[in-house]
């Protein structure tokens, strides 16, 4: 429905056009130092009307936070955190009343209901995703104190894209591999569209406005880099750690494609290639050499950094007439209004990095209490050294 996570479990609220969106927290321990101005950096980077890349419906985002918290801590119950909506338009919306917009959600959600929000999207509205951000933020601080560290960036924008999408060998592999140890959001967002590489940035900023221009929109990829992820999270067969990080890139609205480690461009090598050797850390650990495996084996983090992709299709709301079909099954040419973004991506960075937050805070408060549980157990005999070399406890992360 709309709540996410078993531990650490997030229920967003609000329509693109209603009084107000926000999300309530429940399970953050109690404790954490924590007040608006945590919230409101990744909201700002979200926020719509940033730049002439993005749609210019102007909103502040400015999160309160209702409840949860007192003089600056979390008292480790529920967290609400609201955003109000002042810039709404309902009315440029009218045309959905005969109209379901394609590639929208309006028919499914008339489909499933039998009703719908009759202005934007509703729930289907990336406005929905404040929320999501919000309560990202508050995950994030907590994973700091653990050394974790998230950072997204637009790595495609139609057809322009970074070389280590279609090809993960020799030097396009070492860029990747340097942008997974050493990007950061500040040189992430030193660019209106979230790339990094500034010559790739110049075209696809191009290839944005030229959209823009026509009245049309253009998709791509966000990359992401979760790094110092505490070995141990995610459990096996149905809860993988990938398959919880694919559950949630995909829940995002406009996503359509989910990849991670090596993803497709892994298939094309041999297993010998494609196969990571353990060696050690140095530390009384093991590390692989070439983390095609994207930091999870066996649904469980290694300790290597975590990367992935998420491919993002153009938005669905464009101004151009296009032909369909009414709700009556009549002919017709919509023309839609409303304002909107003609490339998501810039705008999807802070949401991808606010969903893997949620994500490793989760799997890691789960892992935290299986590992507490253990601990109050005796050891393992030495004669059992075969199911545990190390002859350890689960440790707490």
């Amino acid at each position: 429905m709309s709540t996410f996570g078993q531990a650490f479990k997030v229920t967003t609220f609000g329509e693109s056009h209603c009084k107000s969106v926000g999300c309530i927290v429940d399970g953050c321990p109690p404790g954490l130092k924590l007040t608006e101005a945590d919230i409101q950096v990744q909201l700002d980077r979200r926020r719509p009307g940033q730049s002439n890349l993005t749609t210019p419906r102007s909103e502040t985002d400015t999160v309160t936070i209702q409840s949860g918290t007192e003089l600056s801590y979390t008292l480790g119950t529920p967290i609400c955190m609201f955003v109000p909506n002042k810039d709404q338009k309902p009315h440029d919306y009218s045309e959905t009343d005969f109209f379901p917009r394609p590639s929208h959600a309006d028919w499914t959600y008339l489909q499933k209901y039998g009703i719908k929000a009759s202005s934007g999207g509703g729930r289907s509205s990336a406005r929905e995703t404040i929320g999501r951000v919000a309560a990202g933020a508050i995950a994030e601080k907590y994973l700091k104190a653990h050394g974790v560290e998230i950072v997204a960036f637009v790595s495609a924008v139609g057809p322009v894209r970074l070389d280590f999408l279609d090809d993960i060998s020799g030097d396009n592999g070492k860029i990747l591999s340097d942008l997974i140890n050493t990007v950061t959001r500040d040189q992430v967002d030193k660019n209106i569209t979230r790339c990094p590489v500034d010559s790739a940035s110049e075209k696809m900023a191009e290839e944005i406005l030229k959209r823009k221009e026509e009245k049309n929109s253009i998709g791509g990829i966000v990359t992401c880099v979760i790094r110092n992820c505490p070995v141990g999270l995610g459990e096996p067969c149905f809860d993988k750690l990938e398959a919880k990080l694919a559950h949630a890139m995909l829940s995002i609205p406009a996503t359509k494609g989910f990849e991670f480690g090596s993803g497709f461009q892994g298939t094309k090598l041999s297993g010998s290639e494609h196969n990571d050797p353990f060696v050690s850390d140095g530390k009384g650990g093991l590390k692989t050499i070439k983390n095609h495996s994207g930091g999870i084996q066996g649904g469980i983090s290694n300790g290597e950094h975590i990367y992935f992709n998420v491919a993002f299709k153009p938005a669905a709301t464009i101004s151009i007439g296009q032909e369909s079909s009414k709700y009556d099954g009549s002919s017709g040419v919509l023309e839609a209004r409303g304002r909107h973004d003609p490339c998501v991506l810039p705008r999807a960075v802070p949401i991808v990095e606010s969903m893997a937050a949620l994500v490793i805070m989760d799997a890691l408060m789960i892992q935290n209490s299986r590992a507490l549980s253990n601990s109050r157990l005796p050891p393992i005999p030495e004669n059992l050294r075969a199911i545990n070399p190390l002859g350890q406890k689960v440790k707490l992360t």
